[in-house]
């Protein structure tokens, strides 16, 4: 175990995938860790699974599209741990079942589930924890305690591949919450408080099983991801994750980061062979 995030207490939204992977890593380098997730037995597994390997973590069951379940829960991690000083907001989802997918077929029920999905998650948990660092006091340097907030979106807002992953709402969802990080980042840098976003490419997590089990997209993020060689392990982006929540970031805010494997600089083609 490590001493990056010593002494700090770190929220995750989402107890699966790329917000399991954060906060077994972050309770890895010493932050007390509260996960807030819709699945209350999911969170208590990856909680029990913290504790048990000697990191302290706790949790509250909640949906982070219902505003007064979001406030409950965040008021909790502070008396749990009596403040907060970093958020990972993984929670989200495909809109598929909703009925995500190109324009034109999506219908408005499905355009507004997908964002109210993805979004409200993303503004309900990111608001209640900046309340939560602004209502901290200054410590006795007259230092404003700040904190850092990672928002998990996606490189399918900035570089989408029609071919395969038409879900134009999702797309949009995840664009904005990249505009809303870097707004963020503005505001409050007076605060000591900085917002980065970090844009996955297709990672091995519960929501891209059926990517993982198409064999065309398979053999697409070989190629799409050559650094990873096919899908990328959700330990890569928890490790970035962990640099912007630490003070090895403490310079860094208002930047999109893309932990993709190579995605948004390759044609998915490979490189053609010699001769």
């Amino acid at each position: 175990m490590g001493d990056r995030l010593a002494r700090r207490v770190i929220v995750v939204t989402g107890s699966s995938g790329i917000a399991a992977a954060g906060a077994r890593r972050f309770a890895a380098e010493g932050a007390a860790v509260f996960v807030i997730a819709r699945d209350g037995p999911e969170c208590a597994a990856l909680v029990g699974e913290i504790v048990r390997t000697g990191g302290r973590a706790a949790w509250a069951s909640a949906d982070l599209r219902d505003e007064a379940a979001t406030v409950a829960a965040v008021h909790s991690t502070r008396t749990t741990f009596g403040r907060i000083d970093g958020l990972f907001a993984v929670a989200g989802g495909s809109g598929r079942r909703f009925g995500d997918g190109p324009l034109h077929e999506i219908t408005a029920e499905g355009w507004t589930e997908t964002l109210a999905l993805n979004g409200l998650p993303a503004f309900l948990a990111t608001r209640e924890v900046v309340r939560s660092m602004l209502e901290l006091p200054t410590d006795t340097g007259g230092n404003a305690p700040g904190g850092s907030i990672v928002i998990v979106t996606s490189v399918l807002a900035s570089d989408p591949v029609p071919d395969l992953f038409a879900t134009h709402a999702y797309a949009a969802i995840k664009g904005a919450e990249d505009a809303l990080a870097r707004t963020l980042a503005a505001y409050y840098a007076p605060d000591g408080i900085r917002v980065n976003s970090l844009a996955p490419g297709l990672v091995a997590t519960p929501m891209s099983t059926r990517a993982q089990t198409d064999p065309v997209i398979a053999a697409y993020a070989a190629t799409k991801q050559p650094l990873a060689g096919g899908f990328l392990p959700a330990e890569s982006v928890a490790d970035v994750a962990l640099f912007l929540l630490s003070d090895d970031a403490r310079h860094v805010t208002g930047q999109r980061i893309a932990v993709d494997g190579g995605w948004s600089v390759t044609d998915g083609r490979g490189r053609p062979s010699a001769g």
